[in-house]
This record gives structure tokens, C-alpha cells and sequence, in this order.
């Protein structure tokens, strides 16, 4: 069985969680979906807006967490819809969201508190973990799920 290669980086600044959001985001394609895991006031969201300026979302269109609305859809070259799942409590609640629709569209789907919906991520996914190390910065592991996520994190490397 092969070993998945994952990648540790560590950001020093917001700027820097934006800037790798950005390399990331250049690099995905028509139904990727990238599931962001960690604490509350790890980069998920700061790193979700990088992802979308690599996408194409204007500046002008400034991505926040869509705790209360759960789903934020922007234009980009591509489609990004942003789910944020902090108020969901359980997976009925993702089903009744009609997740599907998202996670096998015609976008790319950026998921907050990814942890929570674990059994229904598509079998290509990018998982990226962030973790607070101080104040500003941040640990970032990408563990990628799938081929095309592997071509990402390889070209991410250098």
C-alpha cells in the first residue's frame, strides 16, 4: 500500500496563511474540494480567503466565515463555495444542506470544520490541518487524498 505524502509548513502571519492559501488555490480545479480542520482561531477562514484570491475572487468580494448562512457562494474562474459547519451539530443537518450538490458541483468547495462531516468527503480531498504554534503562527499540514491532490502538494514543495 503506498504511503500518502503529506506536507508541514508554518506560516509566521496572516499574510503568509493568505499567500500559501493563494499557491493552493491556483492549483485546484473544477470539483476539488479542500476540508480545513483545526481549532478555532487557526487560519481557517484566513487561509479560506487565500484559497479564493488563487481562484479568482476579487479582493473587493472579501470571503468571511458564513457561520450564520453556513454556505457562501463567490465567482471566481471557477465557482467557490465556502461551508462553514461550526454550527452544525450533527450529519442530518450537512444531509439536509443538500452537501452533495457542493462537494460533486460545478466548483471548487472550501469546508470549515471539516472534522464534522469526515464520512461524507469525497475520496479526492485536500485535508488540511492547521494548528496554532503562537500568536501568529501556524502550523499547516496538507494531507492529500487522491492524485490530483498529490500533483498539489508535490508542486506546492518547491
Amino acid at each position: 500500500m503506498k504511503r500518502k505524502r503529506t506536507l508541514d509548513l508554518e506560516t509566521r502571519s496572516a499574510e503568509e496563511t493568505i499567500d500559501l492559501g493563494k499557491r493552493i488555490g491556483k492549483l485546484l480545479r473544477l470539483g476539488d474540494v479542500v476540508a480545513l480542520i483545526g481549532k478555532l482561531g487557526s487560519g481557517k477562514t484566513t487561509l479560506a480567503q487565500g484559497l479564493a484570491r488563487g481562484l479568482g475572487v476579487k479582493k473587493r468580494d472579501y470571503v468571511t466565515s458564513p457561520s450564520f448562512t453556513l454556505i457562501k457562494e463567490y465567482k471566481g474562474k471557477l465557482p467557490v463555495y465556502h461551508i462553514d459547519l461550526y454550527r452544525i451539530d450533527n450529519l442530518r443537518e450537512v444531509y439536509d444542506l443538500g452537501y452533495e450538490e457542493y462537494f460533486y458541483g460545478e466548483g471548487v468547495t472550501i469546508i470549515e470544520w471539516a472534522e464534522k462531516v469526515r464520512k461524507l468527503l469525497p475520496q479526492e480531498v485536500m485535508i488540511i490541518n492547521l494548528e496554532i504554534i503562537a500568536e501568529k503562527r501556524r502550523r499547516v499540514e496538507l494531507i492529500p487524498k487522491g492524485k490530483h491532490c498529490q500533483e498539489i502538494v508535490k508542486r506546492i514543495k518547491c
